[in-house]
């Protein structure tokens, strides 16, 4: 590139040419390089106070190199500014306040300034190939892609895609796969990044869409949407789960997926390193889901906890470690398949957690309605598991129960009602103690028990409660599945404040919004009170 600078007319023209086709960038990008590159030379040679110019014609090569200078009554800078008397001998006509032309001639580029304009190249060369590439990658995340293993560095994996590279971290490689230099490679675009080294492609062999797109290059019906794979899980290396759904009734989606004779599936196994697949149908009921995500185990009972977003699944006591998996594999992936944390007891197990909650419930309505024992078990036998279901369930469902009449039921009701007062009671006085201001109770959704678990939390006031986002304030909490046997500590599940009531997103922006409604009517007061000075005085 040093000789480019010296290079007669066609000479130029040909290297611009050869850089732009070598890079695959465009003509004029080379050329503005070049005529910044000359721009800098001159100034070098001129002086760099200098407003220097160089136009390269891209046809002919021809340069021209200019100052161009303003014309002023007075000087006051002369590398920038002319008088008019020598303005008028460069261009006839010139006016106060013109910016003329002043030709130089060429330039003699010596071995320093040729080497500086040889980086001046490259430099903006290599900005435009870095732009070309990004915009030819960024769009492209979530496509499979081949490319040509160039090297490996610490644990990574860098991979030649023609016309940039991308690198397969340590991270998201199938564990124990031998991968050799010159190997060629499918990868899925997993993200693009623009960073200051250039654009940075980050390729993935681990990630449950790369299995995704693999299915769709090897089955055509889920390559044209009759077949689509609602879920993915993937224990890379080892095991994979994915749901298909067919859109046509006549196809079979797990039979499609298969292939004649496992052909479809062992293709996908092949390119995965042997991973096993199992291939499950989805169903938009959860429990059904649940159930054929668990397999090869079989199923007894399916208990779905909307409020904890939990599942709890009851094997037989034989299908127990079939459906953990070898180290939780199997239910760990099913939890994956389905976004649901799910718990997995034995029918030993869920007895016993039946027959402890049945005593808790029991005792529970001994002690507040002020029943015997027989009663308040009655009443458990028949569903009911809180005060509040006693006390507003509709009074013929109580009364029909076996034993019970009108008199008997709006007693309970009573009772139940009573007792819930009671609870409040206690509630709002321990808010009180903690310091919790009576506005918080005004809020919509807030129950006194919610404002003690707030006032423990140190919200106490609406300025609190106000500067708390709704994740903060009302998001579940997600815990990892307990197992049976499973006796390894684990971290609390984090949620919101408030998670454990239920609250919804949109009850917890309520809140919120209700809570900042002071700080605008804080802001309009002093408005009206200005109107009312300025209305004294006129």
């Amino acid at each position: 590139m040093a000789t480019a600078i010296s290079a007669n007319k066609a000479e130029l023209i040909a290297i611009a040419n050869a850089v732009a086709s070598e890079k695959m960038i465009d003509k004029g990008i080379v050329i503005e390089a070049m005529e910044d590159a000359i721009q800098r030379a001159a100034r070098a040679r001129y002086g760099a106070e200098n407003d220097i110019r160089a136009k390269l014609d891209p046809n002919s090569g021809d340069l021209r190199l200019w100052r161009v200078v303003e014309v002023v009554e007075q000087v006051d800078d002369y590398y920038k500014q002319i008088d008019l008397k020598g303005a008028e001998k460069l261009q006839k006509g010139a006016a106060i306040g013109d910016f003329i032309v002043d030709p130089l001639p060429p330039i003699e580029f010596g071995r320093i300034a040729a080497q500086a304009a040889k980086q001046v190249i490259f430099q903006k060369v290599r900005d435009a190939e870095r732009d070309r590439q990004y915009d030819e990658f960024k769009d492209r995340q979530g496509e499979i892609i081949t490319g040509v293993v160039k090297r490996v560095e610490f644990g990574h994996i860098v991979v030649d895609l023609g016309r940039a590279e991308g690198v397969i971290r340590r991270d998201q490689q199938i564990p124990r796969e031998v991968v050799r230099v010159n190997d060629r490679i499918r990868s899925l675009i997993l993200n693009v990044r623009r960073e200051n080294r250039g654009p940075q492609i980050f390729l993935s062999r681990a990630h449950p869409d790369f299995m995704k797109k693999l299915f769709a290059q090897e089955v055509p019906e889920i390559y044209d949407g009759i077949i689509e794979i609602k879920a993915a899980a993937r224990d890379p290396g080892s095991r994979a789960k994915i749901g298909v759904i067919s859109h046509d009734s006549s196809i079979d989606p797990v039979g499609a997926c298969v292939g004649m004779k496992g052909s479809r599936v062992q293709a996908v196994v092949q390119e995965m390193q042997g991973e096993k697949i199992d291939i499950i149908p989805w169903s938009p009921d959860t429990a059904t889901f649940v159930v054929n995500a668990l397999q090869p185990a079989n199923v007894s009972r399916v208990v779905i906890d909307e409020e904890e977003d939990r599942i709890e699944v009851v094997v037989p006591d034989d299908q127990l470690s079939l459906a953990i998996g070898r180290r939780g594999q199997n239910v760990r992936l099913a939890s994956q398949l389905t976004a649901k944390a799910i718990d997995i007891l034995t029918e030993a197990d869920a007895s016993e957690k039946r027959q402890k909650e049945f005593v808790a419930n029991s005792e529970m309505f001994q002690n507040e309605l002020d029943v015997d024992e027989t009663l308040a078990q009655l009443l458990v036998a028949e569903g009911f598991g809180a005060l509040e279901e006693v006390a507003y369930v509709e009074l013929d469902e109580l009364a029909a129960i076996e034993g019970f009449d009108e008199d008997l039921a709006q007693e309970l009701q009573s009772r139940a009602q009573e007792a819930l007062d009671r609870r409040e009671q206690a509630a709002r006085d321990e808010r009180r103690a903690l310091g919790v201001e009576d506005a918080l109770a005004e809020m919509p959704y807030l129950t006194e028990a919610m404002l003690v678990t707030l006032g423990k939390a140190g919200i106490k006031t609406l300025d609190d409660l106000a500067d708390l986002a709704t994740d903060e304030l009302v998001e579940k909490k997600r815990a990892e599945p307990r197992r049976r046997g499973d006796d390894a500590p684990r971290p609390a599940p984090k949620g919101g404040i408030l998670a454990e009531y239920g609250l919804s997103d949109e009850q917890g922006n309520e809140i919120i919004m209700a809570a900042r409604a002071h700080w605008f009517t804080d802001e309009e007061e002093p408005a009206v009170a200005e109107t009312q000075a300025e209305g004294d005085e006129a």
